[in-house]
């Protein structure tokens, strides 16, 4: 099972990106996803997650409003949606899968890890 993380890249204040994750050897539609991100030096921090069929979406207080999560059933990708982006937001954006179709935000949660994609916010 391998999740593949891309989108990333770097962008200034107030811009925008759109990180996917696509994920390989099993389907992950009956599984809930989410978007992690880590600082050097900080523990990895919860930004979204979603459940199997969509609906419900959880978000971190410091991304609503700013970002949106969504899945592609059919094409098993998960999709990161970032507006209005701050240099706070800069981080290695990590997607994590589940076994569980239960919604979860705690990392340990997680049962699969993709390999991370940078994206770099200037002001």
């Amino acid at each position: 099972v391998q999740l593949q993380a891309s989108g990333g890249g770097s962008v200034q204040a107030g811009g925008s990106l759109r990180l996917s994750c696509a994920a390989s050897g099993r389907t992950f539609s009956n599984n809930a996803m989410g978007w992690f991100r880590q600082v050097p030096g900080k523990e990895r921090e919860f930004v979204a997650s979603i459940g199997w069929g969509g609906p419900p979406q959880y978000y971190a207080d410091s991304v609503k409003g700013r970002f949106t999560i969504s899945r592609d059933i059919r094409k098993g990708t998960v999709y990161l949606q970032m507006n209005s982006l701050s240099p706070a937001d800069t981080a290695v954006y990590y997607c994590a899968g589940r076994r569980s179709a239960s919604i979860a935000r705690d990392a340990r949660a997680f049962d699969y890890w993709g390999q991370g994609t940078q994206v770099t916010v200037s002001s």
